[in-house]
């Protein structure tokens, strides 16, 4: 959106925007923006609080008094907590908690593949109940979407398995995928806690999956190639959950 607001401004129209990615932002510097310090997918914060989001609004709409840019400001306010059913999360499945190390490749990714596959039947009656999902936009059935994550974090100049997208925007695709799998796995049992914060955590702090993704993280980082750079540095683990693979 930064990218095309040029565009428009060119044409005579004024614009302002959202910043979720304010690194994103400094480097496109787009004519007005407003970032706010929200999880990736709430630019307005948290959901049920039209009095907050209205405010947010207001900011991002008085960026316009700015005759010219590029001007990005920052919104003061973090989003309120969300009312909802924020609890102890609960995982249907019995992880083993044995610890591997990346660094023993086989038993790794063997372990992540394992895991995958216990989420599985959870994951089908998240399926029946819901008649649909959102772990699809890459097109690879969940399985192919692991082994294709776990062979990246292994080597980065692995094949990409879908035509007319590179390696590194399949790697994205699939850890979406992979995220909305167990997402939707886990909350299959009644009276799970459904909000992002729980669900996050639970994820980022408790699966092999979510190492497998930052060792994928840790391969972009060490490829030198800008691509993979801009995405082990910006897209594949959250900001707030990189704390956990401090060393």
């Amino acid at each position: 959106m930064g990218v095309l607001a040029h565009y428009l401004e060119e044409e005579g129209f004024s614009t302002t925007q959202i910043s979720l990615i304010r690194q994103h932002t400094e480097i496109i510097k787009p004519p007005r923006a407003l970032w706010v310090p929200f999880e990736l997918g709430r630019p307005l914060g948290a959901p049920n609080d039209p009095a907050f989001q209205t405010r947010v609004l207001r900011r991002v709409l008085k960026l316009l008094e700015a005759s010219e840019g590029p001007v990005l400001e920052d919104f003061a306010e973090d989003a309120p907590s969300f009312s909802g059913s924020i609890g102890l999360l609960s995982c249907p499945v019995d992880f083993q908690r044995t610890e591997v190390d990346v660094k023993e490749s086989d038993r790794f990714v063997a372990a992540f593949k394992e895991e995958v596959m216990q989420m599985r039947n959870w994951y089908d009656l998240a399926l029946v109940n819901r008649g649909r999902t959102t772990a699809s936009v890459s097109g690879l059935e969940p399985d192919a979407a692991a082994e294709f994550v776990a062979a990246f974090a292994m080597d980065h100049d692995v094949e990409s398995p879908i035509p007319g997208l590179s390696a590194a925007m399949v790697l994205k695709l699939a850890i979406e995928d992979l995220k909305a799998y167990y997402f939707e796995a886990v909350t299959a049992q009644a009276g799970q806690p459904t909000d992002s914060a729980s669900l996050s955590d639970w994820f980022w702090g408790q699966t092999m999956a979510a190492k497998v993704i930052n060792a994928a993280r840790e391969t972009c980082l060490a490829s030198g190639k800008k691509e993979l750079k801009i995405f082990g540095d910006l897209l594949l683990v959250p900001r707030n959950q990189m704390h956990r693979f401090a060393r």
